[in-house]
């Protein structure tokens, strides 16, 4: 996400504008001085403190390691990068930045998510029925995404929600526990999610629902924005 991907200045879709026309494939390559880890089972794959972080079009960011530090089989040239090679994200069982462990991909540092309280109306309406409509609302704004709003469960009818096994872990957000409606004979699956188990980031969204915009009716006032 944010450089590369989704809304991002080098993304498909940017959100804003540069003054200049930026050439078509652009790669930036910075140096990411945290040691990576990639184990497959007990084995240690690949252990660097020579990282680079690579950013590509449509991507998010990929480690790219000096060929002596990764013995993974399936590891392919880093165009970018003389020397540096790429190892397949899902070829590995587990990734580690130093001590701790990443999720999903190689988190982006120029992504940021701001969980800020607001006085924004959000009127939610499913299968006709209106299920939230309150002005005690959590704006995440996230970096190259448009923002949502996030609202305490005690502002919901949380008695027609229902566990779904869906389950989706954001690698800048956590792990969401997702949730069917059902309105008197009508079952909308998946149409909200909570995070249950944040990053430390995202603490104020703990517990909080937000509800899918392609299966609810969602109203959401936000600002329209100035012109980029």
């Amino acid at each position: 996400m944010s450089l590369t991907t989704a809304r991002g200045p080098l993304g498909p879709d940017p959100s804003g504008r540069f003054n200049v026309a930026m050439p078509s494939g652009l790669v930036y390559v910075e140096p990411f001085p945290r040691r990576v880890r990639g184990m497959r089972g007990a084995e240690t794959v690949v252990d660097s403190e020579r990282v680079v972080l690579v950013h590509e079009p449509g991507h998010p960011p990929r480690y790219a390691f000096p060929a002596d530090d990764a013995v993974a089989d399936d590891s392919e040239p880093c165009a970018a990068v003389e020397g540096y090679v790429f190892v397949p994200w899902d070829s590995l069982d587990e990734w580690f930045e130093e001590e701790e462990r990443v999720f999903v991909h190689p988190r982006n540092p120029y992504h940021r998510v701001d969980c800020v309280p607001t006085a924004r109306r959000l009127l939610v309406t499913v299968a006709g029925e209106v299920v939230v409509d309150t002005t005690e609302t959590t704006g995440v704004y996230e970096s190259s995404l448009a923002p949502r709003l996030y609202v305490a469960r005690e502002h919901v009818r949380v008695a027609v929600l229902e566990p779904s096994a869906k389950r989706y872990r954001c690698v800048y957000k956590g792990l969401a526990t997702f949730w069917h409606a059902r309105v008197g004979d009508t079952i909308v699956e998946d149409v909200a999610w909570s995070y249950d188990d944040t990053t430390p980031e995202c603490a104020n969204i703990r517990g909080l629902l937000c509800f899918d915009t392609a299966r609810a009716d969602v109203r959401e006032e936000f600002a329209a924005g100035g012109e980029p």
